[in-house]
């Protein structure tokens, strides 16, 4: 196994006027007529409405309703109901392994509003992002070792971060148990650089990492159950929590 493939497995740290009555003209110019009902009285002042305040009033009122409904349905969902979407949409896909691009997209948009809704602004100062994580689904075809046949596939990988000493640590199980180790450079309060120090073949032989191994990590949504990760090149990884208590190697 050369040392660039296991680079490329373990790379994933990575909005007119009014009209006016002319009733008193009218009754003096015209001849008389007769009506089964009297004349208004010209001398008597008509009586008249104030269109525009009772059309202002109803405006008001009903500006009231239209903006009440759309506020109504527009109302995002919350985090517990997108998490459920989520870890639903990515049950069936194998951590990713047998999604399709439509599978893809229908993931990636979910985790945008997931994404919109995080709860956790400043995620690298959050004791929530301490600990060992179990990834669940990524867009990695490195960390899907999709061009290996099944059973030469890891069944499980794992990434710890323990942000107060800035380590991370990348795990695969069986059937080759390799490891990699990087430490981390803060480029933002959600947003890190990575080097990679030491990778471990077979989870026992130590070789020290390419001046090259090196990418970045955006944590865009961290609770207590469930992290969501964007790579630099692109690739998304989404993560749930398996032990807060995890330290990584210095």
């Amino acid at each position: 196994m050369s040392l660039s493939f296991q680079f490329s497995v373990f790379g994933w740290l990575q909005s007119s006027q009014p009209l006016n009555s002319q009733l008193t003209h009218h009754c003096q110019s015209s001849p008389p007529l007769t009506y089964s009902s009297p004349l208004p009285n010209p001398l008597t002042k008509p009586t008249t409405f104030n269109l525009s305040s009772s059309y202002s009033t109803i405006d008001r009122s009903w500006r009231a309703r239209v903006s009440f409904f759309p506020a109504f349905l527009k109302k995002g969902k919350d985090a517990k109901v997108l998490k459920e979407e989520l870890l639903e949409a990515i049950d069936p896909l194998d951590r990713g392994a047998d999604a399709i691009p439509e599978d893809q997209q229908r993931v990636n948009e979910i985790a945008r509003k997931l994404e919109a809704v995080n709860p956790t602004k400043e995620p690298l100062k959050s004791d929530l992002l301490n600990g060992k994580w179990e990834l669940l689904y990524t867009t990695s075809q490195s960390i899907l070792q999709t061009q290996r046949p099944k059973l030469l596939r890891s069944k499980t990988n794992y990434q710890a971060i323990n942000a107060d000493t800035l380590r991370a640590q990348n795990m695969e199980s069986w059937p080759f148990f390799n490891q990699v180790t990087a430490d981390l450079t803060p480029l933002s309060a959600k947003k890190v650089a990575v080097k990679f120090d030491f990778f471990k073949i077979l989870g026992l032989i130590p070789v020290k990492a390419p001046e090259r191994a090196r990418g970045e990590l955006e944590i865009t949504y961290l609770d207590e159950e469930l992290r969501v990760s964007r790579g630099d090149k692109g690739n998304l990884f989404i993560l749930k929590m398996v032990d807060p208590s995890y330290r990584v190697p210095v």
